[in-house]
């Protein structure tokens, strides 16, 4: 670099927040996917369609994600909990609603996703992801983040998760 030149960096991490029945709080650092990081290159700096939503959702798979992973095969490939009587039992993916952009982090976490579990016995959810679309086991719109849990989370039924997720740009000069 020439002497007046200035070199910047920056770093886009999310991370997940997660709680049963109430309980302490765990935090999970998510993957962003090659296909979420294009999906907010395309809709920031390029115009593209962004979606006006985005989706969380358990996989059941002790898969470990990686970046080539897309939402075209996340439910085959990670397992998308997909059944309403041996998973969660909202219809739909839960919606991620995020408050106020707070400087260059944004967030759910005034109000997180809340899944709501039904087993005969118990359902064991390895991680998370945010999707583009609200319908469970929809391949058709773009996998953002995905986490593996550091230990898997079994459920029972009648048992509620609570997920919050944070993302945020940092820049260092």
């Amino acid at each position: 670099l020439r002497e007046n030149q200035m070199e910047s960096t920056g770093k886009l991490a999310g991370t997940y927040f997660l709680s049963v029945n109430g309980g302490a709080e765990e935090v999970s650092h998510n993957l962003l996917t090659n296909e979420g990081m294009a999906y907010m290159l395309e809709t920031s700096l390029k115009g593209s369609t962004a979606s006006p939503k985005f989706y969380l959702a358990p996989y059941t798979n002790n898969y470990t994600p990686t970046v080539t992973l897309t939402a075209a095969n996340f439910t085959a490939t990670a397992g998308e909990m997909v059944n309403q009587n041996e998973g969660y039992t909202e219809a739909k993916r839960p919606e991620w609603k995020p408050g106020t952009l707070n400087g260059t982090v944004l967030d759910n976490m005034a109000a997180k996703a809340e899944f709501t579990f039904k087993s005969a016995d118990s359902v064991t959810v390895y991680g998370m992801a945010l999707l583009t679309t609200p319908t469970k086991g929809d391949g058709t719109g773009k996998l953002i983040s995905i986490t593996k849990f550091s230990k898997p989370r079994v459920m029972y039924d009648g048992d509620v998760l609570n997920v919050g997720y944070r993302i945020g740009l940092t820049t260092a000069g």
